[in-house]
């Protein structure tokens, strides 16, 4: 099983110089992977923040560039998005953009994509969020036509995207009823986020029989949860059971506010974790 982190670039915390020395730190370590978040902003006031978003999320570096600038300053470690939100961008500039990432990173990408939840966020966007299931499986369809065809066609003219590179996982974030069909359709894994092993283990053997029977062979589990670090027995006990339960690569989500503390998360995870899930 696959062990990453996540990648702060929200809040005061974004500035260049620690976004610089974090990507760094994880790169110069033995994990797997870095993952990124998406928001476009938060609305002023009050809001609906039913999954308790911190507030300084609304301050965040696009995914996209995030991305781009770890493909830049790292040179092994894979970085992806926990998720990128499908509906909020048009389907041509996205694979503009995966493809111009995958191919200044060496191919190190991992595209996770969700729905998206954020009322305010599709408004403002002018995306009706009744449609962003929808939305979602369009964008997906057309990426894969992107990654595989010398030629795609938008709105009756065909076009040739290039830099041809090899296209990146498509990992569907979600709960399990509507993203496992998704990923067996049109992806390569699920995303569950903080389901906890004895509940995920079902779900997954369910994913892999389906996809099986789809004739997919066996895809990709990415889970997110935060690893209770300051036990090391117990995130090493929990980060086990993940792995019992069929997840192919685990991201363990931390709050941090400078580089010394991020240094302290990966050291622990890299050190003491990752060696005893190998």
């Amino acid at each position: 099983m696959k062990l990453g982190v996540n990648y702060r670039h929200w809040g005061p915390h974004a500035s260049r110089e620690n976004l610089l020395k974090c990507a760094g730190i994880a790169d110069n370590s033995t994990l797997d992977s870095m993952w990124v978040n998406d928001h476009i902003g938060f609305p002023p006031g009050g809001w609906n923040n039913e999954y308790g978003v911190p507030n300084d999320m609304g301050n965040i570096v696009d995914p996209y560039a995030t991305m781009a600038f770890l493909g830049a300053v790292t040179n092994r470690i894979e970085f992806g998005s926990a998720v990128i939100i499908g509906p909020y961008r048009p389907p041509l500039p996205t694979a503009k953009w995966l493809q111009s990432i995958q191919h200044l990173s060496n191919n190190r990408m991992n595209f996770g994509v969700g729905v998206g939840y954020l009322t305010e966020e599709f408004t403002a966007l002018g995306v009706p969020k009744t449609r962003r299931g929808r939305l979602t499986d369009e964008l997906l369809d057309f990426l894969h036509i992107a990654f595989e065809k010398d030629f795609v066609e938008c709105n009756g003219q065909k076009i040739a995207l290039a830099p041809k590179t090899k296209r990146p996982p498509f990992l569907i974030g979600g709960n399990a009823d509507i993203a496992i069909p998704r990923a067996i359709k049109r992806g390569d894994g699920w995303m569950p986020l903080s389901v906890d092993p004895d509940v995920l283990k079902p779900l997954v053997q369910r994913f892999q029989k389906e996809g099986t029977a789809a004739g997919r062979g066996k895809l990709e589990v990415v889970a997110m949860k935060t690893l209770p670090i300051e036990n090391i027995s117990e995130a090493i006990d929990l980060a086990k059971a993940y792995q019992d339960a069929g997840t192919t690569h685990l991201v363990s989500a931390h709050g941090y506010s400078s580089p010394s503390e991020y240094q302290e998360i990966v050291d622990v995870l890299s050190n003491e974790v990752r060696p005893e899930i190998s």
